[in-house]
């Protein structure tokens, strides 16, 4: 199994576009040791070859022309996506998909409730259908009480178990504010020909502990590490909201995402989709130091994870 991680920021990127926070000015001005972020996505392959793409950010132009094998050249129209998961139908997960409409028809995996909200709050699905008939919805099965599994085409070896997240849906879906399984996942995967798995969760907002058991058996952790502080949006006043409102859990404090990654007997844990505000873009900070003091790593874009030697 490979691992490309494509986008490592939140909603907004990094700098984002209109902030002009600590970590925003300071990385325009050079004043802080950090690198540039694209809105969240990876992607992940069996044979390095045919890609499924999780999520579609509004970034993905620029993903796609940063990581060559997503344009192997075979053909005069060809892509290495072969096919797309949807973690939630937040708009930083899904506006790529009006980019990828030349492409079309893919295949897409999503919960019913995502396609839902992409049907109608916000419509990608019937706008694309003009586009060779849009993409082709594949359900990603929930399962009464046990989870099920699915195999997407392109990657037999891959099984991918979705796992319900306690996490918030999107301003334009009817369960803003009350969330139903389904809203957001987090996937499982697990190649059965390596032995290797990956826990990959973007919008972690409460682990419970029907979560963490999953997360613990997963050697790669990729999870939420949006903000450091729950209310660090309000304290820097760019925002209104805190991290549990919007469906993240904080690194900082007692059960937070360091505390509970602590827990974990993961080989490799790491945070992706972290906030334009978030001390720990600053690699000199204190709080980056504490996370290399907790063996817990930070997404960047372009980062690669070759798990195809494992057996």
């Amino acid at each position: 199994m490979y691992i490309q991680v494509l986008g490592s920021a939140a909603g907004g990127g990094f700098p984002q576009w209109n902030c002009n926070c600590a970590n925003c000015d300071g990385l325009r001005k050079g004043a802080i040791k950090a690198c540039a972020r694209t809105q969240s996505s990876i992607a992940v392959s069996e044979d390095g070859e045919r890609w499924i793409l999780f999520n579609a950010s509004p970034d993905i132009r620029a993903q796609l022309a940063s990581f060559p094998p997503l344009q192997p050249a075979r053909a005069l129209r060809d892509t290495g996506i072969e096919a797309v998961v949807l973690m939630d139908s937040q708009v930083d997960h899904t506006t790529g998909l009006l980019t990828l409409r030349e492409g079309l028809p893919l295949d897409l995996w999503c919960t019913a409730q995502v396609h839902e909200d992409l049907s109608s709050g916000f419509p990608l699905f019937p706008m694309l259908a003009h586009w060779n008939g849009g993409f082709k919805w594949r359900e990603i099965p929930l399962g009464e009480g046990a989870p099920e599994t699915f195999i997407v085409p392109c990657a037999p070896n891959l099984k991918l178990t979705a796992i319900p997240l306690l996490s918030n849906a999107p301003p334009y879906s009817p369960r803003r504010d009350q969330p139903h399984p389904g809203d957001n996942i987090g996937v499982y995967i697990e190649d059965t020909g390596s032995g290797a798995s990956l826990f990959y969760a973007p919008g972690l907002g409460k682990p419970d502990s029907h979560i963490l058991q999953w997360m613990r058996q997963a050697e790669v952790l990729m999870v939420d590490g949006t903000v450091w502080h729950d209310d660090e949006m309000i304290r820097q006043g760019v925002g209104t909201k805190t991290g549990q409102a919007m469906g993240h859990l904080a690194q900082s404090g007692p059960g937070g995402m360091i505390e509970v990654l602590d827990s974990m007997p993961a080989r490799c844990k790491i945070l992706i989709h972290i906030n334009n505000t978030n001390p720990i873009l600053n690699e000199e900070s204190a709080e980056r130091a504490q996370l290399v003091q907790h063996g817990i790593d930070v997404a960047w874009d372009g980062m690669h994870i070759d798990l195809s030697g494992k057996l």
